[in-house]
Formats: C-alpha cells, sequence, structure tokens
C-alpha cells in the first residue's frame, strides 16, 4: 500500500515537473516573442521621429535667413533670438527628462502622454514663429516668446520619443533595428522639411536689392531702377512672408499625422526588473555626468554635432551670397538630405560590420574632404551638386551613429547599477541638452559673426569680410570641431566585445527574472 502510495505520488511528481517545463516553455516562448517588434511596429515607430527632423531641419536651414531678410531684423537681434531660443531650448531637455522619469505609468505608457499632449500645442507655436506680425517694435520680442514655446513643447514630444526606444522592447538587436529604422525616416524627414520649406518659399523669394555702389543697367536712370525695384520689394516680400505660412501650415500636418501613427502604431512596454525610487534632479545630473562612458560618448558627439549645425545653420546663406546661388539653394540642400537618406543603409550595414566606433570616425571623417572642397572651388553649380551630394553621406552618419550608440551606454550603465533602473530619460534628455545647447552657441555666435563682418540684409553682393566670415563657418572651424571630437571619441571604452559581453548579462538577467515569473505565474495556475 506504502508502495503504490509512494509510485503514485512519484508519477505525481513526474507529471507536474513535465508540466511545470511545459508551462515554464510556453511562458518564455510568449516573452520572446512579446520582445520581437514586426515591420509595421519599427515603421510605425519610425515615423514618430520625422516631426522633430521636420522642424528642425526647417528651422536650421531657413530660421537665419527668414530673420534676416524676410522679417528684416537687426544680425544683433537675429543672433539674441537664435541663441535665447536654442539656449531655453537646451535648459528644457534634462528638466522634462526628470519629469518624465518621476511620471506615473499610465495605461497608454509612461512616454506616450507626454507625446500625445504636447502635440496640438506644438504645431500651434511653430506656425507663429513664421507669422511676421504687423507691429514693429515688438517683433524681436514675438520670435523669441513662440520660438522658446515650440522649442520646450518639442522638447515634450521629442524627449520621450527618443527614451521610447528602450521600452519597445528590451532585445538589443530589435532596437538597434528599430532605430535603424528611425534613421532613415528622420533622414526622410530631413529631406521632406528641405523640400517643402524650399521649395514653397522658393518660389517666393524676394529678389535682392542692389546698394547704391552697385552697376545697374542704365546708370543714368539709377534713381528710377532704386524706385522699381522699391516698389516691386514691398509687393514680393509679402508674397514671400504668406510663402513661409503656408510652408508651416503643410509641416504642422505632417507633424500631427506622424503623431497619430505612432500613438497607434506602438506598443510601450513597462520595463522589467526592480524600479529604484526617484531621485532629486541634481543627484540625477551627477550620476549621468559621473559615469565615464556617457560623458565621453555625449562630449565626442557635442563637437561632430557642433560641426554639422555649423554647417547646416549657414550653407544656405553661403549658396546664396558667396557662391551666388540665391535661385538654387533650396534644391542644394534637397541633394544633401536625398543622398543622406540613400547612405543610411549603408551606414546600418557599415556598423554591424565593423563596429560603431569605428563607423563614427569613418563617417565624420568623409565630411571633411567635401567642406573643404565646396569653399576651395569657385562658383560652379555642377561642382557644388556634386560635392553636396557627396557631403550628405556623412551627414548619413553624423545622424544615425548618436543615437545607435546611445542605448549602449544605457545598456552598460545598467549593467554596472543593476539595481538603479529606470533613468533612460535622463540619460537621453541630457544628450539632447548638449547637443542643442551646442546648437544654440554655434547659431548665436555665427550670426553675430556677420553682423560684425558688415552683412546686408537682402544684398546682391556682401562684403568680403562677409565672404570670408561664411567660409570659415561652413569649413574651417567645422573641421576643427570634428578632429576635437574624434580625439575625446578615441577614449570611449564601449567596444564591440564589451557591447557583446553586456548584451548576454542583461539577457541572463532578464531570463532570471522571467523565470521567476513564470515560476509565480505557475504557481498561481496550480
Amino acid at each position: 500500500m506504502a508502495k503504490g502510495e509512494g509510485a503514485e505520488q512519484y508519477s505525481n511528481a513526474s507529471l507536474l515537473n513535465k508540466s511545470l517545463s511545459s508551462d515554464s516553455v510556453k511562458l518564455s516562448r510568449k516573452h520572446e516573442h512579446r520582445n520581437r517588434l514586426s515591420i509595421c511596429n519599427k515603421i510605425c515607430y519610425a515615423i514618430g521621429g520625422a516631426p522633430y527632423q521636420i522642424t528642425g531641419c526647417a528651422l536650421g536651414f531657413f530660421l537665419q535667413l527668414y530673420l534676416l531678410d524676410v522679417a528684416q531684423l537687426d544680425p544683433f537681434y537675429a543672433s539674441i533670438i537664435l541663441f535665447v531660443g536654442r539656449a531655453w531650448d537646451a535648459v528644457t531637455d534634462p528638466t522634462v527628462g526628470f519629469l518624465i522619469s518621476r511620471s506615473p505609468w499610465t495605461r497608454f505608457g509612461r512616454m506616450m502622454p507626454w507625446i500625445l499632449l504636447s502635440t496640438p500645442l506644438a504645431v500651434t507655436s511653430y506656425f507663429l514663429i513664421w507669422y511676421v506680425p504687423p507691429f514693429e517694435d515688438g517683433k524681436v520680442i514675438w520670435c523669441i516668446f513662440f520660438y522658446c514655446i515650440f522649442q520646450t513643447l518639442q522638447t515634450c514630444f521629442h524627449v520621450p520619443y527618443s527614451a521610447l526606444t528602450m521600452f519597445i522592447t528590451s532585445e538589443q538587436k530589435e532596437r538597434d533595428s528599430a532605430t535603424a529604422y528611425r534613421m532613415t525616416v528622420e533622414v526622410l524627414g530631413t529631406v521632406l522639411g528641405t523640400a517643402i520649406q524650399g521649395q514653397i518659399v522658393g518660389m517666393a523669394h524676394a529678389p535682392c536689392l542692389p546698394g547704391p555702389g552697385e552697376i545697374v543697367a542704365d546708370p543714368t536712370n539709377y534713381s528710377a531702377f532704386v524706385s522699381q525695384n522699391e516698389s516691386d520689394h514691398s509687393i514680393t516680400l509679402q508674397h514671400t512672408r504668406t510663402a513661409y505660412m503656408i510652408a508651416s501650415a503643410v509641416i504642422c500636418s505632417v507633424y500631427i499625422l506622424c503623431a497619430v501613427v505612432l500613438f497607434c502604431g506602438v506598443r510601450e512596454h513597462e520595463a522589467t526588473g526592480i524600479r529604484s525610487k526617484p531621485m532629486p534632479f541634481l543627484q540625477g545630473i551627477k550620476m549621468v555626468m559621473g559615469y565615464g562612458p556617457y560623458a565621453k560618448l555625449v562630449m565626442g558627439f557635442l563637437f561632430t554635432s557642433l560641426a554639422f549645425m555649423l554647417l547646416e545653420g549657414n550653407f544656405a546663406l553661403f549658396c546664396s551670397s558667396t557662391l551666388g546661388f540665391r535661385n538654387d539653394f533650396q534644391n542644394i540642400l534637397l541633394v544633401i538630405m536625398l543622398s543622406a537618406t540613400l547612405a543610411i543603409p549603408f551606414w546600418q550595414w557599415f556598423l554591424t560590420r565593423f563596429g560603431k566606433k569605428t563607423a563614427a570616425f569613418v563617417g565624420s571623417l568623409s565630411a571633411i574632404p567635401f567642406v573643404i572642397l565646396v569653399v576651395c572651388v569657385k562658383s560652379n553649380l555642377i561642382i557644388t551638386y556634386v560635392v553636396s551630394f557627396a557631403s550628405g553621406v556623412a551627414v548619413a552618419a553624423a545622424f544615425l551613429l548618436p543615437w545607435s550608440m546611445l542605448p549602449d551606454v544605457v545598456d552598460d550603465f545598467q549593467v554596472q547599477n543593476p539595481s538603479s533602473t529606470g533613468h533612460e530619460a535622463i540619460f537621453y534628455s541630457f544628450y539632447v541638452f548638449f547637443t542643442k545647447f551646442a546648437s544654440g552657441i554655434s547659431l548665436g555666435v555665427s550670426t553675430l559673426s556677420l553682423d560684425f563682418a558688415g552683412y546686408i540684409t537682402r544684398g546682391c553682393s556682401q562684403p568680403e569680410e562677409v565672404d570670408l566670415t561664411l567660409k570659415l563657418l561652413v569649413s574651417a572651424i567645422p573641421v576643427v570641431l570634428i578632429f576635437i571630437g574624434l580625439g575625446i571619441l578615441y577614449t570611449y571604452p564601449i567596444d564591440e566585445e564589451r557591447r557583446q559581453g553586456n548584451r548576454k548579462i542583461l539577457q541572463e538577467m532578464r531570463d532570471e527574472e522571467d523565470s521567476e515569473t513564470d515560476s509565480t505565474e505557475v504557481t498561481e495556475m496550480i
């Protein structure tokens, strides 16, 4: 009887173990399937990155030109607007990141409510940036106010969107793939922003105004020429202002559409593991900036990004003023962005084949010959198009690599500090903070430099000092900044071996958590 009961208990225990094993396998497969992203999910996620690039590209390429030649502000005031707007934007990034890290989890997630609620207000403020108010005295205040408001609201969209990378899946390979999709769409966003803003505005671009010392076709009839030019100027300038508003309205529509696609097509997953208590703001700053790999990555890309920002912010003026391509600069910018879009898949293959750090060096160095060549060759439209297409390949690397390498730093931090989690938004927001602050400095200083050089608003020709300043801003200074950035990035410690090691450790940590979760679920089933 005892033997029979023992055999029966053994048989029941065997069946229970098989059942537990079967349930564990099923649950493990369920967790593995949950971490995979479909192509549709990746595309919807990637589309969410387009608004930031579309508006950023339009502002980066055209705002300086708009303030100087359309709103007709003094270069000194234009430099103040550009610097204050970017500096304010930089300050809001860590603040928003800190607030997001303390936000409660909702049924839509932690990041999605920020993205959804900020969108309608952001597009309204963006539209008003490009509207020239009917009063003259308050134009500077108007531009500063709505520029700062838009930057704040866009931060409420972009910081949670950037951190969303860590919450759509826990698989590093899937995150890298989603980042590649995102970078492709974001570069397409820059193409779209350049095309919308450039082509609409380019068709209604106000003609330049000759100075009193410039030669006209009939020198004896110079006063009549100036009078006629002023008459055309008043009409054409209004057409140009209307064109800027039409372009901004189209971009606002695209912004809303992309936000809706992101919200409907992406599901945010709450991070697994023990969530640490919210930390004070200053402690968060100390934590992220005190982490060596993060500081080196941020500072390295800070200088290389600053180089491309200087090129972006001044290239439209350089093409129209120094090269003399006033009617073609929007097409030149479009060629750069199209080339960058086509090059994204190449850089994604390159970084998977040779490593991300190597790709960062090759991508940044590849820009140097072209930024030098564009200022050394005299005005030649065909050569300018060729150089622009080639330089777009380097622009693609500048887009892809920072955002592809940042998740590796977050993973490395989690491996080194397994008990401290939930700080992804802080890491992302501080990276954006330093990038935008540098952008504000670059735009403010470059516009102020043009003021000192004697820039003439809507002038058909500029003084030699202005041409020299623009050449320095789009060539010599970016080259120096690229070398400084790569020098810092050389000390970046996370190579492919360490990255793969972190991946294995994190996977083991997640497997342990899944195993504990599976055991709990099976126990509850019993």
